[in-house]
């Protein structure tokens, strides 16, 4: 496990298809993993298939560590945690994709080695792994229909240790070259239309007036109006009156 990017090892069991092993290796790399472990592919490793559709992610397959057993792949883990859809007789504690990846990271920041172990994509881990893990992952999924596909559950796990280790941005508003419009363009711009309005007759009747005018300020202020944002809606204006006074 790298010093400088200390992560969970992701753990594929018995993988069947080739392609399916390329798909988790591109769901990792996109959130910045690249621990791989891969037990007794069905049909062999290194895979063509696998490399195929990794397309940007082969270096993450070249460095992938086959194993012959669990035991290979994570017997120097402190905290092996298993995923399935499926309730088990074993009394352990079942986490949310959000909360086991959260752990990990807790644990991995403490100086312990994680492992994350994925069943292959008929029928998932069978019991006898998952008795070897600490804990189970279980994604909220429709009961009806619960079976994930190894690349699909391999992109759950991955997004949430992103989550988990970086500063997502929940909504970003980025303004064009321009940048946002300063409260007192903002101010102009609320006068122009105040101005142009009036003499249009729109603040009727005399005693609604400036209810009319705050709820128009007020709506200026809510706008996430950028420079040139301003600049257009006084030019509309302006052509608006031209247009009016031409006719």
């Amino acid at each position: 496990m790298s010093a400088e990017h200390p992560q969970p090892r992701f753990v594929l069991m018995r993988p069947q298809m080739g392609e399916n092993i390329g798909a988790a290796a591109r769901a990792m790399w996109n959130f910045g993993l690249d621990h791989m472990r891969v037990i007794a592919p069905r049909d062999g490793w290194p895979n063509a298939s696998a490399s195929a559709m990794a397309s940007g992610a082969g270096r993450l397959l070249d460095e992938a560590v086959p194993c012959a057993d669990l035991d290979a792949a994570v017997g120097d883990c402190s905290w092996v945690v298993a995923t399935t859809a499926r309730p088990r007789e074993l009394n352990k504690p079942v986490l949310s994709p959000e909360a086991a990846m959260q752990e990990a990271a807790a644990r991995i920041a403490g100086g312990e080695k994680v492992a994350v172990l994925f069943g292959p994509e008929r029928a998932g881990l069978e019991n006898e792994d998952v008795a070897r893990a600490n804990a189970i992952m279980t994604v909220p999924v429709n009961p009806a229909f619960p079976s994930l596909n190894l690349a699909q559950c391999v992109l759950l796990a991955a997004y949430e240790w992103r989550r988990a280790t970086q500063a997502v941005v929940a909504r970003v508003e980025a303004p064009d070259e321009s940048g946002w419009a300063s409260a007192q363009e903002i101010e102009h711009l609320a006068g122009h239309y105040e101005a142009r309005l009036d003499e249009a007759g729109l603040f009727y009747p005399e005693d609604k007036a400036a209810q009319m005018k705050l709820g128009l300020r007020n709506l200026w202020s809510r706008l996430a109006l950028t420079s040139s944002d301003v600049r257009l809606l006084h030019g509309i204006l302006r052509q608006m009156v031209r247009w009016k006074e031409r006719g």
